[in-house]
């Protein structure tokens, strides 16, 4: 269940709705559509797009809510905050429920620009308390990341990572050998001014003209005005703008490109965050160029898969996009090592066993119930 995310989002369609229909789970995907349709053998349900920000919260969550039950479902999985009271709803009325926690909503909401600044901290408290309340409530708590589990009570809590699907993104053969590739660095992903857009344009507008250096950008500019800012920022004509790109896409934009960019600013939200489009960029082989945070240094240096950078300085992002184009050889190297750590550690494969013993156990439960 989503009011948020698209149809194909990868972490709730991509990777748990396939892993879960996959594993003999007959799964139905209830989000905002525009049909109904199967695709990988995952019936999605269409409720109507929302209007507006206001119509999603206040009506899309109804609609799902009300599609959930039609369903039939014994495990109700939702994965936004605004569906809480839909899962406290659903497990008074029968249903297992599951909550996927994707960020650290009190966090996050303390921080949104479009909510009047007298209602964030109100409102995160209240985000904090109802969290509280749907813990207790609900069967199973989902956590994106070891950080966010900590914050829910640990016997029915269970940490399944955002990581890549393995081999999605390589190369095969020689098609894409990383010596014949053109200078291009890539960023995949939402565009926003917290997740370094303006600094990656300037930074590539830095990037000294001997290297012909262009910066490809694979996902939508949020909001619109953000867009007027990159285009007047000198270094928007080394910009290629792809705009949402679905995976065959991603998995082309990677496979042409020599270093991935991941330099978010250093928000709550982030700085404890396991970044899908590091692991994605590790996964396709390319040496990553990320924000110093702690958490992210004892990954990218504790296999030495990259470069670490102040993701607010442009400079230093131009001075490490420099030195990976100027030294190929270290910089195959470098995203050789990201690929064997993805392949050993940082891979889908042993997230969808957590995700199918988690379902296994709810439905066992409610087998013997039944007895």
């Amino acid at each position: 269940m989503t009011s948020v995310h698209s149809a194909f989002d990868m972490r709730i369609f991509g990777k748990i709705s396939r892993s879960l229909a996959k594993s003999r789970h007959h799964v139905v995907l209830i989000v905002p559509h525009s049909s109904d349709e199967v695709e990988d053998g995952v019936f999605i349900k269409a409720v109507p797009r929302p209007s507006s920000r206001y119509a999603r919260i206040f009506l899309t969550t109804w609609q799902v809510t009300r599609a959930a039950l039609a369903s039939g479902a014994t495990v109700c999985h939702f994965h936004d905050p605004e569906l809480m009271p839909a899962g406290i709803a659903l497990k008074l009325l029968g249903r297992k429920v599951i909550y996927d926690v994707h960020e650290d909503y009190p966090k996050t909401i303390a921080t949104k620009s479009w909510l009047p600044i007298f209602l964030r901290n109100p409102l995160s408290i209240a985000i904090k308390a109802l969290e509280w309340i749907t813990a207790l409530s609900v069967d199973r708590i989902v956590a994106a990341t070891p950080t966010i589990a900590l914050r829910f009570p640990s016997r029915k809590t269970v940490v399944i990572q955002n990581f890549p699907i393995e081999d999605e993104l390589i190369a095969s053969g020689n098609d894409h050998a990383y010596a014949t590739r053109n200078p291009v660095v890539a960023y995949i992903g939402g565009l926003t001014p917290e997740r370094g857009s303006l600094e990656m344009v300037q930074a590539i507008g830095l990037v000294h003209s001997r290297f012909n250096a262009s910066l490809h950008l694979a996902g939508q500019i949020v909001p619109a005005s953000l867009r007027d800012k990159m285009q007047q920022t000198a270094g928007w004509d080394r910009v290629v703008e792809l705009g949402f790109c679905d995976r065959k896409k991603v998995r082309e934009t990677l496979l042409r490109s020599r270093i991935g960019l991941v330099v978010l600013h250093p928000h709550p939200n982030y700085i404890n965050a396991l970044a899908t489009k590091m692991f994605e960029y590790m996964s396709a082989g390319l040496p990553v160029i990320a924000s110093d945070f702690p958490l992210w240094r004892e990954i990218i240096a504790g296999v030495n898969a990259g470069l670490l950078v102040d993701p607010m300085n442009p400079k230093a992002i131009a001075e490490a996009i420099e030195w990976l184009l100027a030294h190929p050889s270290e910089a195959k190297e470098m995203g050789d090592r990201g690929r064997e750590a993805v392949r050993a550690q940082y891979n889908w494969t042993q997230e969808e066993r957590k995700l199918i013993s988690t379902y296994a156990e709810l439905t066992t439960v409610k087998s013997t119930s039944r007895s």
